[in-house]
């Protein structure tokens, strides 16, 4: 039963939303009945709200999800580098974690120009289509990269990449540089910057990045910034 509550919540990656009934049915592959009986129980035990016939994610999964030590931690300690970064840029300003093939958002930071991006803290996006993740997957241990490039590349836009080999020149480009690059790889019109962070034992922990619109991409400038505070934060943490 656990198990089937599990693939239920796993539904609503990576955008979260409202889903029907029958949407959680094709996706968990349950009966609608049986969904129907889960879905009442973790509506009932706040994992999931009802809102008309849809359903979203409940906010105790928000509440349990802060509280998360390494990430509370990493995000606390991060936060006065990202506000920097944001300062010296005005631009959208990431902190990104890896959570299997996926980036998972800790902080997301913008001014009133919001862009019109896939990512919210807390929310999932592929390694491959995003410059956080790049960063991350770039700075793992090779045969985590290999993993990855072995499999199907997903697809967001016409510029994900999808080619494993095209992809692998980025990689290694990104290990070259200390930086790694997503031109309208996430969402059309956004281009991004990041560069990793390092733990205390040498591991990559997580990856910062600037997103900014194609009109004002300037990547010397802002891969600069990037790196500046990415340093910054890796200090910290050591």
């Amino acid at each position: 039963m656990l198990d089937r509550a599990v693939s239920l919540l796993d539904c609503f990656r990576p955008a979260g939303g409202r889903r029907r009934l029958t949407e959680l049915a094709a996706g968990t592959g349950l009966a609608k009945s049986t969904v129907h009986r889960l879905a009442t129980d973790l509506v009932r035990l706040g994992l999931l709200e009802r809102v008309g016939q849809e359903y979203q994610l409940g906010g105790l999964l928000f509440d349990l999800g802060g509280l998360v030590p390494r990430r509370q931690d990493l995000r606390e300690v991060a936060l006065p580098f990202l506000q920097d970064l944001y300062e010296a840029t005005r631009e959208t300003v990431h902190l990104g974690v890896r959570q299997d093939w996926s980036v998972v958002y800790l902080e997301r930071i913008h001014g009133h120009e919001r862009l019109p991006l896939p990512s919210r803290v807390g929310g999932t996006l592929p390694l491959s289509c995003t410059g956080v993740g790049k960063a991350l997957i770039a700075f793992s241990p090779r045969e985590q990269t290999e993993e990855l490039l072995a499999g199907p590349l997903p697809r967001l836009t016409p510029q994900s990449v999808t080619d494993p080999d095209r992809l692998r020149v980025m990689l290694d480009q990104a290990r070259l540089a200390g930086l790694a690059y997503e031109e309208q790889e996430a969402v059309p019109g956004v281009n991004c910057v990041a560069a990793p962070v390092f733990a205390a034992d040498g591991t990559v922990a997580a990856a910062i990045s600037v997103a900014v619109p194609v009109a004002r991409w300037y990547p010397a400038q802002l891969g600069t910034a990037v790196r500046t505070a990415a340093l910054g934060l890796t200090r910290a943490l050591r």
